[in-house]
């Protein structure tokens, strides 16, 4: 686990997942009088070895240009995926079809281990390690977890969090900011026309 899956208290179960969902930062807002940069993890190739190796989850092999354009089309489908609340994410099936298409270039063996069953990549190559993600997706989808992975509603902040609410009904990754922010938009929009 590491920085901001720390910071936020995500289970180490589904840290890789939340940090990869998170490699994308499009927070575009001002907070104390500073914008907020965007940024993205994975703008090349190397900065996709990086992360990976980062994790202890690459075998240091060379990632080709196809490669890392699978590595961008799988997060791009996770991070639809989470924006989506459960209930749509079981109905639709444009979305299903497409996460399905992108976990078909990260396949998984179960494999016995240590008198358990454990999922471990076939693949065998640098990309191995974005089975993990993939695995740690199929957990939380079983053991019914994912449901807690959500995107935060802000249109000027779409980080994933994790809702650690009990009824799990959070909107947002943090009420005080982008919660409150919003709120107080909603507030001013309404009342703008009131004198």
């Amino acid at each position: 686990m590491l920085k901001a899956s720390r910071k936020f208290k995500v289970p180490d179960e589904l840290a890789n997942l939340y940090d990869f969902a998170n490699t994308l930062d499009l927070r575009r807002f001002t907070h104390h009088g500073v914008q907020h940069p965007q940024s993205d993890e994975l703008s090349t190739e190397a900065g996709l070895a990086a992360w990976l190796a980062e994790r202890k989850l690459g075998s240091g092999g060379k990632i080709r240009p196809a490669m890392f354009a699978a590595a961008l089309q799988l997060r791009s489908s996770v991070r639809d995926y989470l924006q989506c609340d459960l209930g749509e994410r079981l109905k639709n099936k444009t979305l299903g079809r497409s996460l399905n298409r992108m976990t078909q270039h990260f396949p998984l063996a179960v494999e016995v281990r240590d008198g358990g069953m454990t999922l471990r990549p076939v693949r065998d190559d640098a990309l191995a390690g974005l089975s993990v993600v993939i695995a740690e997706l199929y957990n939380a989808g079983a053991n019914g977890t994912l449901a807690r992975l959500k995107m935060c509603a802000s249109d000027e902040c779409r980080r994933i969090f994790y809702d650690r609410s009990k009824p799990a009904t959070r909107r947002w990754c943090v009420s005080t900011l982008c919660g409150n922010r919003m709120k107080t938009r909603t507030y001013r929009e309404r009342h703008q026309g009131v004198v």
